[in-house]
């Protein structure tokens, strides 16, 4: 038993002893150099299922009014309250890409900016109204982080752009046992799976097309050998005993039928 209970401390430590520099480094060889971030002008386009809050202001409110979708209030059925929080409505872009905006009618906004959409709608609505300001927001920007991380989940995004590393920060970092040097990005562009690796452990990453995120990407961190190893073990550990209890419960249940016998 002592030993069993001495091989539960020893094991880990000597796993993570065993993992070399190169395991757990980020960027090596980075040094001084100078590294172009090809990606710095990356902006997220519109997507199908984004949900847009689209906002029209000018000097006269009145004249844009038409323009924008009414808060609601909602009241769940039986609910009593005394005051109620209006929630703004949003444009769902359609499986086509498109949204009916009032007065101006069906838009294909997919593949546009935020502030693509924002300058076409400014000029279409210019026809009624002087001086229009047209804000877009994407209400619905999230990205996924699974696998061999402190907090996986999904976490919401509220700038225009997010990096590989502000997500895996959001996730609270990679775990000792993820593999930092293959890092799987999964997303859909245009009804289609894309799939790009990631070697954190190379600056190399601060140039890559990938770099920035879009919406609803998924990043998983795969285990490393340290990891997949001790799981092996420990299913085999488990069968193990699996398979000593079955045995003990048999040779009970014999033992039993034998003193029964001899009685």
């Amino acid at each position: 038993m002592k030993t069993k209970l001495l091989l539960l401390f020893i094991v880990p430590f000597l796993v993570l002893s065993c993992k070399s520099k190169s395991d757990i480094i980020y960027f090596q060889t980075l040094g001084n150099s100078n590294i172009t971030d090809q990606a710095i002008n990356y902006e997220p386009k519109i997507t199908p299922d984004d949900q847009l809050s689209i906002s029209v202001s000018a000097a006269d409110p009145e004249a844009v009014a038409n323009f924008n979708l009414p808060a609601l209030s909602y009241l769940t059925p039986g609910e009593k309250q005394l005051a109620v929080t209006p929630s703004l409505q949003t444009y769902l872009v359609d499986q086509n890409g498109n949204i009916d905006f009032p007065i101006i009618g069906k838009l294909t906004v997919a593949g546009l900016t935020r502030q693509q959409l924002a300058e076409q709608l400014k000029e279409k609505i210019s026809v009624y109204v002087t001086d229009p300001l047209v804000n877009v927001q994407i209400m619905n920007f999230k990205v996924n982080v699974i696998g061999e991380v402190t907090t996986p989940g999904s976490f919401p995004v509220a700038s225009d752009r997010i990096s590989i590393l502000d997500a895996i920060s959001l996730a609270g970092d990679l775990t000792i046992y993820g593999n930092r040097s293959n890092v799987l990005l999964i997303r859909e562009n245009n009804g289609k799976k894309e799939f790009y690796r990631y070697d954190l452990t190379d600056p190399a990453l601060f140039s890559s097309p990938y770099y920035y995120l879009q919406q609803n990407d998924v990043i998983y961190v795969e285990p490393n050998k340290s990891r997949q190893g001790n799981s092996k073990y420990n299913q085999n550990k488990q069968f193990n005993i699996s398979v000593m209890s079955t045995v003990i419960s048999a040779v009970s249940v014999i033992t039993s039928l034998c003193i029964a016998l001899i009685k």
